[in-house]
């Protein structure tokens, strides 16, 4: 018996990856009974001599769409221009991505098509994201190709932000063909029909259509404010013990948006997203 990850599933047969030789997997009946379906992403021991998964190992974390998991970051791409910066579905999947205990980095693309007054206004949105999250430009590609070692990764943002062209700027042994494979959270044409883990700078990325149904699922209103990262800073200095920050008095989250230590956009997305979802 070995442990390996699966990397790849077309079907029912499963590429497990074993000290970097690819062994072409069954599973066992058993997981039907016990409604167990492996994933790419999982730690599984099996017979390495019949080619049978025999047990799926616990997992961290567990994305539906793409069906994927123990991931451990995933790279929100969010363009600048063409298509224009949506603080709104940045700030979702941000929510998201940190309630499913995955650590979300933000690659901003396209600043090369901002005025300079464009940018000078977009710079207050660099800054801000860069105090809670990882983030980087496009363009430091030398930095973002250190952010996949030892990691699984999956990309996500929205379509037409560049995904594919970044990724093929990174590797261009990828050779992803623009327009093709689509990592977009949108619906769209995908020749992607399974997913896989691609090798890429010590670490995996996953090959997949991305999120494509972006919503807060079993999320609770107190599950997206938990997920906000900057409230948290706050925790517990509310009137109220389990303050929504909405329409309670004596709101600290509320007075930090008014004087701009948080940013207004971020709290006007939280209470559309905690009243609309």
């Amino acid at each position: 018996m070995a442990r390996g990850r699966i990397v790849k599933q077309i079907s029912n047969t499963y590429t497990v990856d074993f000290e970097g030789e690819i062994y072409e997997c069954k599973a066992r009946g058993k997981f039907r009974n016990i409604n167990v379906t492996p994933l790419v992403g999982d730690f599984v021991n099996f017979d390495i001599d019949n080619n049978y998964i025999l047990e799926v190992l616990p997992r961290k974390n567990e994305l539906t769409r793409p069906s994927i998991c123990n991931i451990d970051q995933a790279v929100i791409i969010s363009s600048l221009k063409q298509p224009d910066f949506d603080t709104n579905l940045l700030d979702k999947l941000l929510c998201i991505i940190e309630f499913n205990n995955i650590k979300p980095i933000i690659i901003f693309t396209k600043g090369d098509l901002l005025s300079k007054s464009e940018m000078a206004d977009f710079k207050k949105y660099y800054d801000y994201y860069k105090k809670y999250y990882e983030v980087y430009m496009n363009t430091e590609l030398s930095k973002i190709k250190k952010i996949f070692n030892n990691k699984v990764s999956v990309f996500t943002g929205q379509s037409g932000a560049g995904k594919s062209t970044l990724l093929n700027n990174l590797d261009k042994s990828l050779n992803i063909k623009i327009g093709e494979i689509s990592l977009a959270l949108n619906r769209g044409r995908h020749t992607t029909r399974h997913t896989s883990l691609l090798k890429i700078y010590d670490g995996l990325v996953a090959d997949t259509p991305g999120f494509s149904a972006l919503n807060f699922g079993e999320m609770t209103p107190s599950d997206i404010r938990d997920n906000f990262t900057e409230f948290n800073d706050y925790r517990g200095e509310c009137k109220y013990k389990d303050c929504m920050h909405n329409k309670e008095d004596d709101c600290i989250i509320k007075d930090k948006v008014l004087e701009g230590t948080i940013l207004n956009s971020r709290y006007q997305n939280y209470i559309n997203f905690i009243n609309k979802g």
